[in-house]
C-alpha cells in the first residue's frame, strides 16, 4: 500500500486539507473531537468531488448510449470477422473512430474519483497508524483518534485485531457490527444502481453481448465490494457509502428526465410529457423541446414509444413542429369539445344512399316525380308491343325505343322478351 500512497501522494494533501476546512465547520456545531464532525466532512468532501465530476457524469451517459447505439454494427463486425481477432479489432476501431465515440469516457467519473479515493484511504490509515499526514498536525490527529461513527473508531477495519481496536478506545463487536452494516449497505447501493439501469434505461429492443455484460457486472461489484470492503476504515465505508447513494440519486433523475430510446424509462416519461403537453398545449422548458425536436427528426426511424407518443398528440388535435415545439393542428383527426365530447376537425358531409324504387315502379317504367333520386338499379324503358315481332325477325331492324341496344342499355337482357300478358294472336 505504500506504493499506492506514494503514486497519490500529489493529492494527499489538498484531500487532507479539505476535510480540515469542513471538520473547523461541523466542529463549531457538533464538538470537534465527535464523529459527527469528522463524519460529515468525508460526506462533504464526496459531495464535493462528485459535484465536481458532473460533467465528467454527463460524458459518461453520451458515451454509454452512443455505445448503446453502435451495439447492433459490432455484432455484425463480431460475426463477420470472428475468426480474424485482428481484423476484428481493426474494423471495431474504425467504427469508433467514424461516430467519434470512446469506450472509455464511460468510466472517466470511476477513473477520476480514484486519487481522491486512495488520497482518503492513506489520509485515515496514516491516522489509524497515529502519523501527521498532510496538513493534519497532532493536535487534529488526536481528535480524529477519538471519533467514533455508531460506536466505531474513525480509523478502524473489519480485520483489526483486539488489540489495534482496544487502542482507538473501542470494542472488537461495534467495529464488526458497524463495518458489517455499512458494507452490505455498500453493496446494496451499488446492486440496485446497477439493476435500475439494467431493468429502465436500456433499450429492450436490441439484444447484444454488451447487455449480457453489464447484466454480469450487477451481480459482480456488490460481490467485489463485500470482499474488499473488510480492508476498509470506517472513514473509506463512509465515502464510498455516500457515493453508491450519490450514483444512485443522480442515475434515478437522469432516467427519469432523460431515458435511453427505446427503454422503459422512456416509455413512462414520454407518456408523461403526452398528458402534460395534451392539458396545456405547450412544451415547458428547453429539455423537453429538445427531446420532441430529436422525435420529430426521426421520422420513419422512431421506435414503438417516439411514435404513441406522436399518435396521442395528433388525437388531441396537436402538431409536433420540427423545431420542438407544439402548435394546435387543423388537420388531427379529432378534437375535445367543451362538453367532454370529441368531434371531427373537419366535418365531411355523409354520404346518402339514394331511395330504392318499389318493384312495380322498376317494371312498369313509369315517369319518376321531380327531385326523387335515381334508384340504383336502372329501370326499364317502355316497350311497344307493336314492336316486339318486329324484333324478333332477324331482317327487321329494332328502331325508337323497343331496340334491342335500348333494352341492352337500360339493364334488360338481349334478344325479344317474354310479354307480361299473353297476347292476342
Amino acid at each position: 500500500m505504500d506504493t499506492i500512497a506514494s503514486l497519490f501522494s500529489f493529492i494527499t494533501t489538498p484531500v487532507s486539507w479539505v476535510i480540515v476546512q469542513f471538520h473547523s465547520v461541523y466542529g463549531s456545531i457538533f464538538g470537534p473531537d465527535t464523529g459527527w464532525a469528522w463524519g460529515l466532512s468525508i460526506v462533504s468532501l464526496v459531495i464535493l468531488i462528485r459535484i465536481c465530476l458532473i460533467p465528467l457524469f454527463v460524458k459518461q451517459i453520451k458515451a454509454t448510449r452512443a455505445m448503446q447505439t453502435l451495439q447492433p454494427e459490432m455484432k455484425k463486425i463480431q460475426e463477420r470477422y470472428k475468426n480474424d481477432k485482428q481484423r476484428q479489432s481493426e474494423e471495431m476501431m474504425k467504427l469508433y473512430k467514424e461516430t467519434g465515440t470512446n469506450p472509455l469516457s464511460s468510466c472517466l467519473p470511476i477513473l477520476a474519483q480514484s486519487p481522491f479515493f486512495f488520497a482518503l484511504y492513506h489520509v485515515l490509515n496514516s491516522i489509524a497508524s497515529n502519523d501527521t499526514i498532510g496538513v493534519i498536525n497532532e493536535r487534529l490527529l488526536e481528535s480524529a483518534q477519538k471519533a467514533h461513527i455508531f460506536g466505531a473508531p474513525l480509523a478502524a477495519k473489519f480485520t483489526d485485531s483486539p488489540d489495534k481496536v482496544e487502542a482507538l478506545n473501542s470494542s472488537l463487536t461495534d467495529v464488526r457490527v458497524v463495518t458489517a452494516i455499512m458494507i452490505v449497505l455498500m453493496s446494496l447501493s451499488q446492486f440496485y444502481t446497477q439493476r435500475q439501469l439494467m431493468t429502465k434505461n436500456v433499450d429492450t429492443t436490441v439484444k447484444t453481448p454488451f447487455m449480457q455484460q453489464q447484466k454480469m457486472l450487477m451481480y459482480v461489484f456488490p460481490v467485489i465490494f463485500a470482499v474488499f470492503g473488510i480492508n476498509f476504515p470506517v472513514g473509506v465505508l463512509v465515502y464510498w457509502l455516500t457515493t453508491n447513494v450519490w450514483t444512485m440519486g443522480q442515475q434515478m433523475y437522469v432516467i427519469h428526465n432523460n431515458p435511453t430510446p427505446g427503454s422503459k424509462a422512456q416509455a413512462a416519461y414520454l407518456e408523461r410529457l403526452s398528458k402534460h403537453v395534451a392539458r396545456h398545449g405547450k412544451t415547458r422548458n428547453r429539455r423537453e423541446r429538445a427531446i420532441v425536436k430529436a422525435i420529430v427528426t426521426k421520422g420513419r426511424d422512431r421506435n414503438e414509444y417516439e411514435r404513441k407518443f406522436i399518435n396521442g398528440l395528433n388525437k388531441a388535435g396537436l402538431a409536433a413542429q420540427p423545431d420542438g415545439t407544439v402548435i394546435k393542428s387543423e388537420s388531427s383527426a379529432a378534437a375535445q369539445a367543451e362538453g367532454g365530447t370529441t368531434t371531427t376537425a373537419t366535418a365531411v358531409p355523409k354520404r346518402q344512399q339514394p331511395k330504392r324504387q318499389p318493384k312495380s315502379k322498376r317494371h312498369s317504367g313509369a315517369a319518376k316525380p321531380a327531385g326523387e333520386p335515381t334508384s340504383l338499379t336502372k329501370t326499364d324503358a317502355p316497350q311497344d308491343e307493336d314492336a316486339k315481332p318486329a324484333a324478333s325477325k332477324g331482317n327487321a331492324k329494332p328502331a325508337g325505343n323497343g331496340s334491342t341496344r335500348s333494352r341492352a342499355q337500360s339493364g334488360q337482357r338481349k334478344g325479344p322478351q317474354r310479354p307480361k300478358s299473353p297476347s292476342k294472336k
